[in-house]
């Protein structure tokens, strides 16, 4: 057996282990750094960027729900310039793959934002295709196959670094959108992004995010992620990185065997900082136990 049976590639990038940070739960891996060990991690993808930085929503921003949180964090990040100048080497330092998050309104925007990030020491460009298209009445780039595509294709033909597309839920057919990212070049894919929710308050009679909707995470959502990560992951012939209350190694190890070539855990991390960690632990264990020399033997055997 090998000294690491966790260890991967994805999109060519040597990976240590399946294991990842999600965007928008980790910042760019300052604060964690000061309570956990960054470096055994296997990636981290930094907190969303925007090309000029945006200062998020106002009112309530994250909000308890059962078995999960709503969040309205609105994007709030110093823009691509600032991570270019000042995030991307810290988090070069800190030891795992370094994934770049990168969201956009409109198609100038997204392509901007990658020819600065060419610029930047970073593996994998991450593309949230969430985000909603200002110039298309604000549906998200990621609803339909076409406008997927489209911004997939402009994205890859400017950009040094491989791209792997961050798709939403939210699409009426995502395996639709999947495979048309696939065919515009992508490298790869993660899924999925926050399922849309709502929180009323009654006693005030009115919704609690000022934006009325927000993005649902944490462990209520994982039984329709991991649906979801099954159904692409058998759709397409590029790797899928799975995520969607993640909060054991069980809970990895299912999205493994659902065709995941690894992980981004976030909601989680919240509840308790050093929960990336024993995942990764709890992965070394069962490979130990199913005397597995590498732990992708099992993706996709479901």
């Amino acid at each position: 057996m090998q000294s690491n049976p966790l260890e991967l590639t994805l999109c060519g990038i040597f990976l240590k282990n399946p294991v990842i940070a999600a965007s928008g739960t980790f910042g760019f891996g300052h604060e964690y750094s000061e309570v956990m060990d960054i470096s055994r991690l296997g990636g981290i993808s930094g907190k969303g960027l925007t090309l000029n930085g945006s200062a998020g929503n106002k009112g309530m921003r994250v909000y308890e729900t059962p078995s999960g949180m709503l969040n309205s964090i609105g994007l709030e990040n110093p823009g691509v310039r600032h991570f270019v100048e000042h995030e991307a080497a810290y988090m070069r330092t800190l030891g795992p793959a370094v994934i770049a998050n990168l969201g956009g309104h409109c198609e100038e925007d997204y392509l901007e934002g990658a020819r600065l990030l060419n610029n930047a020491d970073i593996d994998i460009l991450e593309l949230n295709i969430s985000c909603p298209n200002v110039k298309a009445g604000g549906m998200a780039f990621g609803m339909l196959p076409d406008t997927a595509a489209d911004i997939t294709k402009k994205v890859k033909a400017v950009s040094k670094h491989p791209v792997m597309v961050k798709l939403s839920p939210n699409a009426p057919d995502l395996v639709a959108v999947a495979r048309a990212c696939e065919g515009a070049g992508a490298d790869a894919l993660s899924l999925v992004n926050t399922f849309l929710g709502m929180a009323i308050d009654v006693k005030k009679k009115r919704p609690v995010f000022e934006n009325i909707y927000a993005g649902l995470s944490g462990p209520a959502i994982l039984p329709i992620a991991l649906r979801m990560v099954h159904q692409v992951a058998h759709a397409v012939n590029i790797p899928v990185v799975g995520m969607g209350g993640i909060t054991s190694a069980e809970d990895a190890l299912k999205f493994l065997m659902a065709g995941a070539v690894a992980v981004q855990v976030g909601t989680m991390t919240f509840a308790d900082p050093n929960a990336m960690l024993s995942i990764i632990d709890g992965l070394a264990e069962y490979c130990a136990q199913e005397g597995l020399a590498n732990l992708q033997e099992i993706v996709g055997i479901i």
